[in-house]
């Protein structure tokens, strides 16, 4: 089979990597057409509801492909390739975590959500909550969470453009890291949520096609023997059949033991607390069309991610980890080392282009979130009482957007060696232990009250961020952003899930009872709940 291969055998680990000016004319041909498609939705963009949601003007077909552009992350594709390349059975869980989360999205908030909110997540809490206290916490955590997405994409962005250019040095990957966020800034400013919403459906046909061309391509080499590419990559890898059975990074002792525990809660549950994924909901004019949306992702989702099976083990088969371990990003560089395997420098760039497409699909998405959070919760709802001009909250949005774009560039660089399907999944327990038991509890629960809101929220993201600050993912150890050298890890886990999220549901409980006196009124939590469950009323808000 090897000799079907281009010659990565002969690649030292640090050698160069396809043609880097082909690379560089493919990454600027994929830049000037999605820029195109976003000028043009420009024109379209006149009001902070064009900004944030797009008029709610989107099928649910077309909703669900960009459903699909902004979940399937760099996480998705570079990430957990990497990650089963490199961990095997272990990396793979990543797949069904993320996966299986749809579910939670699907059956518990989807629906409900677009018949309560208009914008954002704020929206459907304060429904029958107080408006400025509920406002400010859920937009400081949409913001979080945002956040701390946006640094796994950078991360991504950075270890991929710096394999594609033969970028060896810190200095130079910080660079590429720097550009891709002033890239995805202009994408955010210019078109607002229908010129992401385009780029995302687009990504989405790219990333699923170009996955689905290299399975097929890798298997047709074993001639469609799973088993075969199954124990090549046995003999590739160091750790020989255990990259085959569970526990490789997960097993072995109890800390890692409870460490899975804790990752598969916080994939799970984080989906459906997702801010960047709630706001999609809304750019649906129904909640039927919500549902298809939803349907319309989890197909694409969950085709795609029985594809990273087969890319994670056959870039440990005919990459091998020591090439992947060398090149910048490390292993988010196995796919695209992988295809450079498959078909060359052409194929490498092809392949890159769309993983390049994935981040910048995505970064937008965050970027739209975290700007209508902060100007339509913060700087309309809690600042201005609801009397912001639309002109004003446009103007607060797009420097939101510049602002948390340098943010997640700074952060971006520190986070480069670090695998970024795990960066991705502190995101998830953050969005799990902050807004997912707020969200469920406001839609289900008719006694809790703002009190429990504001436990639940500042109580999860507090202790979540607690965790993650003195964790090994920050210090103490070699893949630890700090490095092993500086060490304060006192949290033995590098997930928090396990502890903050049931915490945060709790914490909803205690302050519900503690602020009982303060009961909202019970006729605001018999509407939404006849909205959430039926529509009625929806339309009226949704146009307002």
């Amino acid at each position: 089979m090897m000799t079907t291969l281009h010659a990565l055998n002969d690649l030292a680990p640090g050698d160069e990597v396809g043609s880097t000016t082909l690379n560089m004319i493919v990454f600027g041909v994929f830049i000037v057409v999605t820029m195109a498609l976003v000028l043009r939705a420009s024109k379209s963009t006149k009001t902070a509801a064009d900004f944030y949601t797009g008029g709610a003007s989107f099928t649910g077909p077309q909703n669900g492909f960009a459903i699909a552009g902004d979940y399937l992350s760099a996480a998705s594709f570079l990430g957990i390739a990497g990650a089963i390349a490199m961990q095997g059975y272990d990396g793979f869980l990543y797949s069904i975590g993320f996966l299986v989360a749809w579910l939670v999205a699907l059956l518990l908030v989807a629906e409900t959500l677009r018949n309560t909110g208009r914008f954002t997540m704020a929206d459907v809490l304060s429904f029958r909550l107080r408006q400025r206290p509920v406002r400010m916490a859920a937009a400081l955590s949409t913001l979080t969470v945002c956040l701390f997405y946006l640094i796994a994409q950078m991360a991504g962005a950075g270890g991929l453009v710096s394999l594609l250019l033969n970028i060896h040095n810190a200095t130079g990957q910080a660079v590429v890291v720097a550009v891709v966020g002033l890239i995805m800034i202009v994408y955010v400013l210019v078109g607002g949520m229908k010129g992401t919403t385009y780029v995302q459906m687009v990504k989405a046909v790219l990333l699923v096609s170009g996955v689905a061309m290299m399975c097929v391509w890798v298997l047709i080499l074993v001639k469609f023997n799973f088993s075969d590419l199954l124990a090549q990559a046995v003999a590739a890898s160091p750790d020989g059949d255990a990259i085959l059975n569970p526990g490789l990074r997960y097993g072995g002792t109890v800390a890692k033991e409870l460490d899975f525990i804790s990752l598969g809660i916080a994939l799970v549950l984080g989906t459906a607390g997702l801010p960047h994924v709630l706001m999609r909901f809304y750019t649906v004019p129904t909640a039927k069309e919500a549902r298809r949306s939803v349907t319309w992702a989890i197909g694409l989702i969950g085709a795609f991610y029985l594809f990273t099976l087969v890319l994670g083990y056959a870039a440990a088969a005919m990459v091998g980890p020591d090439v992947i371990e060398a090149a910048p990003g490390k292993s988010n560089a196995a796919a695209p080392l992988l295809a450079f395997a498959l078909g060359g420098e052409i194929f490498l760039g092809v392949i890159s282009a769309v993983a390049f497409a994935t981040i910048l699909a995505v970064v937008a998405g965050l970027a739209i979130t975290a700007s209508a959070s902060l100007a339509h919760d913060i700087y309309d709802g809690v600042i201005k009482h609801g009397k912001a001009t639309e002109a004003a909250k446009l103007r607060v949005s797009r420097l939101t957007v510049i602002v948390i774009g340098i943010a997640s560039i700074v952060l971006g660089i520190g986070a480069m060696n670090q695998n970024i399907a795990f960066l991705v999944a502190l995101a998830f327990a953050v969005a799990a232990s902050a807004n997912l038991p707020t969200i469920l509890y406001s839609l289900f629960w008719k006694k809790f009250n703002t009190t429990g809101a504001l436990f639940s929220i500042y109580g999860g993201l507090i202790s979540c961020l607690l965790l993650i600050t003195f964790s090994p993912a920050v210090s103490g150890s070699s893949t630890a952003m700090l490095g092993e050298n500086v060490d304060f890890a006192i949290y033995p886990l590098s997930n928090p899930g396990i502890v903050s999220i049931p915490l945060a549901f709790l914490l909803g409980i205690v302050g519900t009872y503690v602020g009982a006196r303060k009961q909202e009124d019970p006729g605001k939590a018999a509407e939404m709940e006849v909205r959430s469950l039926t529509g009625v009323g929806v339309e009226k808000a949704v146009s307002h």
